[in-house]
Parts: structure tokens; sequence; C-alpha cells
């Protein structure tokens, strides 16, 4: 009885905290080049990303879209 209004109160909680991120605007023009620097990328090490570029590509037997989830065997 109890465990189901503390998921809800959660849930409530959850969904007001992920709201007020929807608000925070957008990148200007002269913002963009900041974005764009090699520090600012999530792969920091080349040789790494292509490793992994490439063990994803022998997975699922595809090649390109490596910033794109999921994958054609349905288990993702």
């Amino acid at each position: 009885m109890f465990l189901p209004a503390v998921r809800a109160a959660a849930g409530l909680l959850l969904a007001a905290l992920l709201a007020g991120c929807t608000g925070w605007g957008h990148v200007e023009a002269w913002e963009k080049g900041n974005l764009a620097k090699p520090s600012m990328r999530l792969d920091t090490d080349p040789l790494d990303a292509r490793f992994t570029q490439h063990i994803y590509t022998s997975k699922e037997a595809a090649s390109g879209g490596g910033g794109v989830g999921g994958g054609g065997c349905g288990c993702n």
C-alpha cells in the first residue's frame, strides 16, 4: 500500500526534473566553434574509437552509422 505511493511520487519528481532540463536554451552561432573543438569529443582516443567501430561493424555485419544506437539483431 505504501510502495505504490512512493513509486508515484518518485515518478512525478523525475518527470519534474526532466521537464526542467528542456528550457536551457539553444546554442548560438558563435558558441558552435567551442563545441567543434577536439577536446569536446566523447571519444578522445581516435585509435580506440576506430577499434570500437571495427568491433561494432563485425558484430552487426553493417558499416556506418557509428553515432546511432541500436542494432540489427534486436538485442539492444
